[in-house]
């Protein structure tokens, strides 16, 4: 994620088809794996509450659901370097969703909560980079 925008700042040519493709299986990779961490929530086998269930279960497949869907739909729209980090900051927000609904409550001092804390501060520029992606979609255009 780090090399793409790096590449987007500071090369004209923004990625190659093949570029590409490898993060397409990366993000493929990542979800399959947020699934992964998600089935237990699914199954009731996580020990958590059923609002925290329910939340991680809701805000981790419904941002894979409701984003592939939208790339899905307007993947003529979006330029494919925009829909490339749009699909990992999907696939990075559906994990992260899991983390601040499971530890949200969690208790302890600061020093062993701070991953959340980081985490926090990490989804909120995510979430409107996601958001600015999909807004740009549905602009109109002026001829």
């Amino acid at each position: 994620m780090i090399w793409l925008r790096l590449r987007a700042l500071f090369w004209e040519r923004l990625s190659t088809a093949a570029g590409r493709r490898v993060i397409w299986i990366v993000v493929g990779l990542s979800a399959c794996g947020t699934t992964l961490v998600e089935t237990p929530f699914l199954l009731h086998l996580a020990g958590t509450s059923d609002w925290q269930r329910f939340a991680a279960l809701v805000l981790g497949f419904g941002v894979m659901i409701t984003s592939g869907v939208l790339l899905l739909l307007w993947r003529r729209r979006i330029a494919p370097t925009r829909a490339c980090i749009a699909g990992l900051n999907t696939a990075y927000l559906a994990n992260m969703a899991l983390v601040l609904v499971v530890y949200a409550g969690a208790s302890g001092r600061f020093s062993s909560r701070s991953g959340w804390f980081v985490a926090m501060v990490i989804v909120w520029p995510m979430i409107l980079e996601l958001v600015w992606t999909f807004a740009g979609i549905f602009r109109w255009r002026r001829w």
